[in-house]
């Protein structure tokens, strides 16, 4: 498997897509180079809530986009500075700008879905499942408030779906690294309530199980329990008829930005399964 040809692919890079004060909030926008009412993916990416970089789907990104489905990779506030749900609200505001504006840039803005990796699939899970309850809805600085967030796929890899487990995992394994804790400004004893109101599987409801999910997660992870997170949301989501489907593979944490055409790649395993699921579902 290959990168997909610059050729086929167009990149804006640096795109605003919501203001933040005086700041600008931007994302990197991968499409078919003749995108016309294309489907399209907003990607959040991971690392703990504190660091790291959109560019981290710009293999996937390009993947995606010669296969027809544009992906628009998103900056977002981090903690400690910017604490939860400031991130929430600025993966809320990529699907909102995406709805209001993608017709523009040739986005269909009613097939349009959410996925993310690590703290990114925390933060994507929880959009996509209540984005637009009144806990996280109605930002007054947000130009496109009243825009809904409802997606109809999402595709969390690795993700931390229940914040409390999270946090019981990082002080048996890495106290002093707590990414939840960080992010939340309290720990699980301080305020448990907090943690459950954060924790995407709580959303998982049968009222509420219009998005279509596509999980991933590596068997070997030692940074976010497979059994505590992602296969207990998987049970969470098929109790709720959500329709799920999963791709786990024999690997770690901290893969999905690995080239698709090394040998082996886990990502490169992910985005063929992927796409057949975008393309049926999105």
């Amino acid at each position: 498997m290959h990168d997909a040809p610059a050729s086929h692919v167009k990149v804006i890079e640096g795109l605003e897509y919501v203001k933040r004060g005086a700041d600008a909030l931007t994302g990197d926008l991968y499409l078919p180079t003749d995108a016309h009412n294309v489907p399209c993916m907003v990607a959040v990416h991971g690392g703990a809530w504190q660091r790291g970089t959109r560019n981290n789907y710009r293999h996937i990104g390009r993947y995606l986009a010669h296969h027809g489905i544009g992906l628009f990779a998103i900056s977002y506030r981090f903690a400690p500075k910017n604490r939860y749900p400031a991130a929430v609200h600025d993966a809320r505001a990529g699907v909102q700008f995406l709805r209001a504006k993608g017709a523009g840039l040739g986005i269909d803005p009613q097939r349009l879905g959410i996925m993310g990796d690590s703290a990114g699939g925390h933060l994507s899970s929880l959009v996509a499942l209540a984005g637009d309850n009144p806990e996280f809805a109605g930002k007054d600085d947000d130009a496109y408030k009243g825009v809904s967030t409802k997606v109809k796929v999402c595709v969390p890899v690795y993700g931390v779906y229940d914040m409390g487990a999270q946090w019981e995992f990082d002080q048996a394994s890495r106290p002093a690294l707590s990414g939840s804790e960080a992010f939340l400004g309290a720990s699980f004893t301080e305020d448990p309530f907090l943690y459950h109101r954060a924790s995407p599987i709580n959303y998982a409801t049968k009222s509420n199980n219009s998005t279509t999910f596509f999980m991933s997660w590596g068997a070997r992870d030692d940074v976010v329990s497979p059994q505590q997170q992602s296969e207990h949301l998987l049970a969470a989501l098929k109790r709720a008829d959500f329709y799920v489907r999963t791709c786990v593979v024999d690997g770690p944490h901290f893969w999905l930005s690995d080239p698709l055409d090394e040998p082996g790649s886990f990502p490169g395993f992910l985005a063929p399964r992927l796409t057949r699921f975008l393309k049926e579902r999105l």
